[in-house]
């Protein structure tokens, strides 16, 4: 997979060469190219923002440098292009399984008081959200997106298994986990993970799973 990720701000993407993601790249399993937007600008002073048409506050990106970045990056149109945004359609496990399975990704990462819009209806982009609040810009959006995708790429986990088996990937929350040692400030691991028994291991799990939902999030039983 490769995930192309615009931005006026390319060094705060260090964090996606850490840790699992970090060895994914660096295995070849998924290629992360972090593009500075402002280089495509053509304002002498290297500006990529301007006040909004009918006032308001902030500023807002201008469409030339985003258009041309795109063009550059992706001549061919080949890949899937994604604005963080906070109108964007929720991300989601069923979302982010179904990101993984694309060959190309290009995400733009907004800032300020957003993009011009002729920038995303030219470009072609589609709008994804992390959540129901406002960040500085969308830096941080992309990178919680690109990680929780590649978790779905084969190769990218330990376990194949592990991304299948956490919280929400069946509408529940995930089970409580632990460890050793068996006894720690007076609290034990629970008899049942110690027994071998693995059906009643899953069933204690599975109403683990289910307590928590619904005194937590009760929104995700409905479902």
């Amino acid at each position: 997979m490769k995930i192309d990720i615009l931005t006026l701000f390319p060094d705060m993407f260090a964090p996606l060469y850490q840790s699992i993601i970090g060895r994914a790249t660096s295995s070849g399993i998924a290629e992360i190219n972090t593009v500075d937007i402002r280089k495509y600008t053509l304002d002498k002073h290297g500006k990529c923002d301007d006040v909004p048409y009918g006032g308001g506050a902030g500023m807002v990106m201008t469409p030339q440098p985003i258009v041309d970045c795109v063009n550059a990056v992706d001549p061919e149109s080949k890949a899937r292009r994604i604005y963080m945004s906070p109108k964007g359609k929720m991300l989601s496990v069923p979302l982010a399984k179904e990101l993984a399975k694309e060959d190309n990704l290009l995400i733009l990462c907004g800032h300020y008081e957003g993009v011009d819009q002729r920038a995303l209806d030219i470009c072609g982009f589609e709008e994804i959200s992390i959540g129901d609040y406002v960040l500085t810009g969308g830096e941080l959006a992309a990178m919680v997106t690109v990680d929780a995708l590649l978790r779905f790429v084969p190769g990218v986990l330990g376990s194949e298994e592990s991304a299948f088996d956490e919280s929400f990937s069946d509408n529940m929350l995930e089970y409580p986990q632990y460890t050793r040692p068996f006894e720690f400030m007076g609290r034990e691991v629970p008899d049942v993970l110690i027994s071998g028994h693995h059906a009643k291991i899953d069933e204690w799990r599975r109403e683990q799973a289910k307590a928590l939902t619904e005194a937590r999030r009760p929104d995700l039983m409905k479902k």
